[in-house]
């Protein structure tokens, strides 16, 4: 394992010329709207249909379902980069605050957790659980502040280009206390500080946000629990394709010439010693073959498609050898519902954990995988909040099992048509919410029902493993352990998205497209650009 990252590869400030952007998920949009706001003439290539990549969208029977991200945190993130492309969030989201931010079940325990949606409130209810637990979370929250804000000033907007990267003087006063935060678990970190197993399960739970277990993350990552428990959480009215929306508005508007139904099939190169990319081979819509020449690529679809299945093995910075060693975080079960009547027993944002997830988090990301049975579910109703997503007096539900990432649990399907394990695993989520909500007739209500399993997100997002999120950020896998943004391999070939730096999650896949840009712009800096891609050479109106 390398302690320091590899010598810096970003030079001076490149002129802009052209770029064709692989994907069309939020990181690809994200990327083509702030290279083109800079100047650059882009292109983006999407396989499927419609944009959005996991942050997809199914309509059926008047439902509107998101079939991917249903969190929206880190708002300052996501102002940033409106504000890099010349507009804001007020001009492009309606957001909502919830509150409660999120319900809790628990396996052993009558009735649920309400988590709120501001601090003070949050120690409160903490209090009321744990005599002092007001006051430790206090102190919780405040650590989770000054290392969130040390990731955001310091680590998340970086390539880590070099040592210097890391010896600042923010980073070097904290060294002792960061690498404490980085050897222990999360797990390890709020035991120490809260006693009753409701604090701790709602505490270490972000780990899921981030592909890992409590056991498995670092308790660096206990700085998520500001993002929650302090900013609370906020809802984008449409739903996320909102977002996805946006983001294509905002590439548009800045010239982005985006091409649906086109699948890249090769990046093309130079010849040795240095290969240099020239451009991308695609199929088009009607399966004419077509290069689009360009002087720079960034591969924002999944990073294993793009290194294995669109450049030559010798090209390649992470072969399949290099994959096979990586934790590939867990696999999922989705199901979409549309079910009759009001279910007022679920907030927006409801989770169910089991009394023994240590072996729930075993099952799924262990030596031996299997799909957990009771699992540890979330469900996802923004018919709560948004009027839009369902026919009136009716609700729509998103249901998320975590199984292993393995595409051999199978596929979903529609009414029950899926596999055999993926529609069991659904089936005893149903079960499992009815009897836990208190809702005895939900099976009978269900009028819609949709199925995603492992397989899908293979075939459909070409996800390694069937992974639904992308590389865990254990250890070896965060920070600059995690996979550079740019090929060692192939000159002007950078990559974006969740299985790069910085990782996991929206706001993260918004700044790896920022980190993109500072690459080509030889900005080396460990913060947020300062300077928005808006300049007089873009294409901003």
């Amino acid at each position: 394992m390398r302690f320091l990252p590899r010598p810096s590869r970003t030079g001076a400030p490149r002129e802009p010329g052209t770029a064709c952007v692989i994907g069309g998920g939020v990181s690809g949009l994200a990327t083509a709207a702030l290279l083109a706001a800079d100047g650059w003439q882009v292109e983006l290539v999407e396989r499927a249909e419609h944009l959005g990549g996991r942050a997809g969208l199914w309509e059926h029977d008047g439902y509107r379902f998101d079939t991917g991200p249903s969190w929206y945190l880190m708002p300052e993130v996501f102002e940033h980069f409106f504000e890099m492309v010349g507009t804001s969030v007020d001009a492009e989201l309606d957001l909502v605050r919830l509150d409660p931010a999120y319900r809790v079940f628990f396996e052993d325990h009558d009735g649920p957790l309400d988590v709120q949606g501001t601090r003070a409130a949050n120690e409160a209810l903490f209090e009321s659980l744990e005599p002092g637990a007001a006051a430790a979370l206090s102190d919780y929250l405040d650590s989770a502040r000054h290392v969130y804000e040390l990731a955001v000033d310091r680590f998340l907007y970086t390539s880590f280009d070099s040592a210097g990267s890391l010896l600042n003087t923010d980073v070097l006063r904290n060294g002792p206390r960061l690498s404490s935060l980085l050897t222990r678990s999360l797990e390890s970190y709020v035991a120490a500080r809260f006693t009753d197993p409701r604090l701790r399960q709602v505490l270490g739970y972000p780990a899921v946000f981030l592909g890992t277990s409590p056991d498995r993350a670092p308790s660096m990552y206990h700085l998520m629990s500001w993002m929650d428990l302090a900013e609370g959480v906020l809802y984008p009215c449409g739903g996320f394709t909102a977002l996805v929306d946006a983001l294509a508005r905002c590439a548009v508007r800045h010239g982005v010439r985006v091409r649906t139904s086109t699948s890249a099939t090769a990046i093309t190169t130079t010849e040795a010693p240095r290969p240099r990319v020239t451009g991308v081979s695609v199929l088009g819509p009607d399966g004419t073959p077509e290069v689009i020449a360009c002087d720079v690529v960034v591969g924002a679809a999944d990073l294993h498609h793009v290194e294995t299945e669109l450049l030559p093995e010798h090209l390649q910075t992470y072969p399949q050898s290099w994959w096979e060693q990586v934790d590939a975080g867990p696999g999922g079960v989705l199901a979409l519902l549309g079910v009759d009547g009001a279910l007022p027993e679920l907030a927006h944002h409801s989770l169910f954990f089991t009394t023994d997830w240590r072996r729930n988090f075993d099952d799924i990301l262990g030596p031996d995988p299997q799909v957990p049975d009771p699992a540890s579910i979330y469900v996802c109703r923004p018919s709560a909040t948004d009027a839009t997503v369902a026919p009136a007096g009716k609700e729509n539900l998103f249901v998320l099992v975590p199984v292993p990432a393995d595409p051999g649990i199978g596929e979903g399907g529609t009414d029950g048509a899926g596999d055999p394990l993926v529609e069991r695993a659904v089936d005893a989520a149903i079960t499992q919410i009815a009897a836990w909500a208190e809702v005895p007739d939900l099976a009978e209500r269900i009028e819609v029902r949709r199925t995603i399993g492992p397989a899908d997100f293979a075939h459909d997002l070409s996800t390694y493993s069937g992974s639904m999120l992308g590389p865990g950020h254990v250890l070896r896998q965060s920070a600059f352990f995690r996979a550079d943004n740019i090929s060692r391999k192939v000159e002007d070939l950078y990559y974006a998205g969740y299985s790069t730096r910085p990782g996991i999650g929206l706001p993260m896949c918004l700044i790896s497209a920022e980190l993109v840009l500072k690459r080509l712009r030889g900005d080396s800096s460990s913060g947020p650009s300062r300077t928005p891609a808006v300049t007089d050479r873009g294409r901003a109106e």
